[in-house]
């Protein structure tokens, strides 16, 4: 897990001290999440086997279930090694408490996870893991992204976002893109210079696609929605800067500066292009099974594996 704590020597009482004192005890209430959890676990005879997120390097095979222990970076994560064949249960190990952000908010940021895709905290995981092991609880199925780099597949499929720029924030990403159907010609291009192109699925339309003046879409929709950032152009804002493909259509970026980075899902995951390449986006990748909070959707493992 990890926190951000941003404190301000404007005032005195936010020392560094106090902020380490928070993060410990965030810390601490994470490990005594995963060990609940872990112990729920041992009381319902399913084989188990734990492994922590940074540990994960092959795909996740011969397991009924993936139960995810942190928050939407932990699934996040996780998610890039599983297929179609395998549900995932995300557990928010320490959810932002709003009282709290409010009585810290003088002297650092405590906001943490949103858990968004989490459906589980400590409170109920119990109940839930029950359902799921009694058959009363069926997983959703949420789109991912396919990403081609010059015809080529990329292994990883994003269930949040893409993002293509330039490597140096402050240079002007050069690029075109269109979208078309399967055997049928391409739309008009479009010719940006901007800050780069941010693509999200709707799993991810509620997170930085949303802050950057996108719209959240409906959980299940296999829309993908895309935005150019920070366009140079007279109505930047306005269409064709900002909309979807539908799943019919794929998104076609041809790439005109001599460097650029495809963000996956964040940070951890890059691929470099250079003058020339070409992109491809579509939903035509393998969904992801996953148990949804209730508030996005109403909707017998017999071994598991953890992800913490």
């Amino acid at each position: 897990m990890v926190v951000q704590a941003t404190y301000s020597t404007d005032h005195p009482s936010a020392t560094l001290s106090q902020v380490i004192k928070y993060l410990d005890s965030r810390s601490l209430v994470h490990m005594e999440a995963i060990n609940f959890c872990q112990n729920i676990l041992r009381k319902k005879h399913v084989d188990w086997e734990a492994v922590y997120r940074f540990n994960l390097c092959r795909p996740i095979r011969d397991v009924d279930l993936v139960v995810t222990i942190g928050g939407d970076g932990t699934l996040l994560q996780a998610s890039h090694f599983m297929d179609d064949s395998i549900p995932v249960l995300g557990v928010n190990s320490d959810p932002t408490q709003a009282e709290e952000v409010e009585d810290c908010n003088k002297e650092f940021d405590a906001t943490r996870s949103t858990g968004y895709l989490c459906a589980a905290t400590v409170k109920n995981f119990e109940q839930i893991i029950d359902d799921i092991l009694e058959n009363h609880a069926r997983p959703s199925e949420v789109s991912r992204m396919s990403i081609t780099h010059n015809s080529k597949q990329l292994p990883t499929y994003a269930l949040n976002d893409v993002l293509i720029c330039h490597p140096c924030p402050a240079t002007v990403s050069r690029f075109s893109f269109s979208k078309k159907k399967e055997d049928q010609s391409s739309s008009s291009m479009v010719h940006c210079r901007s800050s780069g192109l941010r693509v999200s699925t709707a799993a991810g339309s509620t997170a930085a696609m949303l802050s950057s003046g996108g719209f959240a879409m409906p959980i299940l929709s296999r829309d993908l929605q895309y935005i150019v950032r920070e366009p140079i152009s007279p109505g930047a804002y306005n269409s064709p800067m900002h909309g979807t493909v539908k799943p019919e259509e794929l998104m076609e970026i041809a790439w005109y500066c001599n460097e650029g980075l495809i963000y996956i899902d964040g940070s951890h995951i890059i691929h470099s292009v250079q003058h020339g390449d070409i992109i491809e986006l579509s939903c035509k990748a393998p969904k992801l099974k996953i148990f949804l909070p209730s508030h996005l959707i109403s909707s017998k493992p017999a071994g598991m594996t953890v992800v913490a």
